[in-house]
């Protein structure tokens, strides 16, 4: 398997598997964010922005692939678990992040006007690891395309 330099199993390796659930979501004309979960370096839940398809506001990449994840455990507690997700949550999915009890949070995009980041440590707990900014560029790239085709 051709990894392009990127480590398998690294932050990068699997940001950009989020990045491929976004493409879906752009493709789909869907605010492109993706999201997956990763228990043990396999990938148990995916997502991607589904609002207008399923008419939804909760049907954000995150939700689906929490749900998805603990789909695949049996288990509503995903606390051995790293989210990946493309562009910094919004708070209503760092509440569902939080509850799920995820080990590891990885993103890709600051969101400075919906991100939890400012309030990140009250919501998610001291426990949680957040990493930031693996793939910015790419993640932040694909949002600015996107909303630069709707103006």
């Amino acid at each position: 398997m051709h990894l392009c330099s990127m480590e398998m199993f690294s932050d990068e390796y699997f940001m950009k598997k989020a990045l491929n659930e976004a493409e879906r979501a752009f493709e789909e004309d869907e605010i492109p964010i993706g999201a997956i979960v990763v228990y043990e370096n396999r990938i148990i839940g995916k997502g991607y922005n589904q609002t207008e398809k399923l008419n939804d506001v909760t049907a954000h990449a995150e939700m689906l692939a929490i749900t998805a994840a603990a789909t695949a455990l049996n288990s509503k507690f995903l606390d051995e678990c790293t989210l990946y997700v493309t562009v910094e949550p919004c708070t209503m999915c760092a509440g569902a992040i939080s509850w799920a009890r995820f080990h590891r949070i990885v993103y890709g995009a600051a969101e400075p006007k919906y991100g939890f980041s400012h309030k990140a440590k009250d919501v998610l707990g001291k426990k949680t690891e957040i990493v930031s900014g693996i793939l910015a560029e790419e993640c932040a790239s694909l949002m600015k395309s996107f909303f630069s085709n709707k103006r």
